[in-house]
């Protein structure tokens, strides 16, 4: 019998909130094809993701067929709350492929004629603390890559 010590963490809260300076739909815009479509790593991978943008719809990763032509991928989560163009709500796994359960929300808000963004993950369980830190870093890139595309969209 293998004992392992415990290294995991029990949770994880991130918030961050970021000026846009780009009116509130464009935002919300940018938003959807930034976890979407044009997704990518902080490295510039691309990383395409599909958003259904309705309650209980997937965010998911499709990585086609495999060489048994069956398809591939990776649920990351659901639609909990979408109210467009200010708040967007997905539960699940995420990256996370173990024991543990997020909670991410986009909440936005017209301030003059730009955008206030503020976002708030939290997840519990087995965390693994490599991912812990990890994810402040990707999600400061995916944030900053939504103003970038809501900006250049003006």
């Amino acid at each position: 019998m293998v004992v392992v010590a415990d290294t995991y963490q029990s949770s994880l809260r991130i918030e961050r909130t970021i000026e846009i300076a780009a009116p509130l739909q464009i935002s919300f815009d940018a938003l959807l094809d930034q976890l979407g479509p044009s997704s990518e790593m902080p490295d510039g991978t691309p990383m395409p993701m599909t958003l259904e943008a309705w309650p209980g719809g997937r965010w998911f990763r499709d990585l086609g067929k495999n060489d048994q032509g069956k398809s591939a991928g990776h649920l990351w989560g659901h639609v909990q709350v979408i109210k467009p163009p200010a708040l967007l709500e997905i539960y699940g796994p995420l990256f996370m492929s173990y024991p543990a359960i997020s909670h991410v929300q986009y909440r936005l808000a017209e301030s003059g004629d730009s955008t206030m963004l503020q976002f708030l993950h939290r997840a519990i369980g087995e965390l693994d603390p490599d991912h812990c830190e990890g994810v402040k870093s990707g999600w400061e890139h995916k944030l900053k890559m939504v103003q970038q595309e809501a900006e250049r969209n003006t």
